[in-house]
């Protein structure tokens, strides 16, 4: 398939516009293999970037940091969900306290998203005359 792009030196709008792609795997994390999947709907000629990105909508709340991909966190859910499971006690004591992943700190995400809006800002070029 296509070359992989570092995400830190360019932009999803950049990605879109020069290879016309619909689907982008975005891969987070290279030892949990967080692999996220964005699908362009429609892309309008004459959008702006202002103001991007934004959030839509949230659903459930993030996995712990190393938690172990897709399967690890299945087991970490499977493990504090379950008194009686042979590694609850240590799993819920290795998360966060009280772990809920049904819970989403939706203020926190917008500021999250909105922190990303100001980063991505396209820069202005200014030039000086003599």
């Amino acid at each position: 398939g296509p070359q992989p792009i570092d995400a830190r030196k360019t932009r999803l709008s950049n990605i879109v516009q020069e290879t016309g792609a619909k689907t982008i795997h975005y891969l987070y994390d290279f030892g949990d293999s967080w692999d996220h999947v964005i699908k362009l709907e429609k892309w309008f000629d004459n959008t702006t970037t202002e103001g991007l990105p934004f959030l839509l909508e949230a659903a459930g709340r993030c996995p712990p940091e190393d938690a172990g991909g897709a399967p690890g966190y299945a087991q970490y859910l499977d493990a504090i969900s379950d008194a009686t499971h042979p590694e609850h006690e240590h799993m819920r004591l290795w998360g966060p306290e009280q772990f809920d992943p049904n819970v989403v700190d939706r203020k926190a995400l917008e500021a999250a998203v909105n922190a990303l809006s100001d980063i991505w800002k396209p820069r202005r070029h200014t030039t000086r005359s003599k």
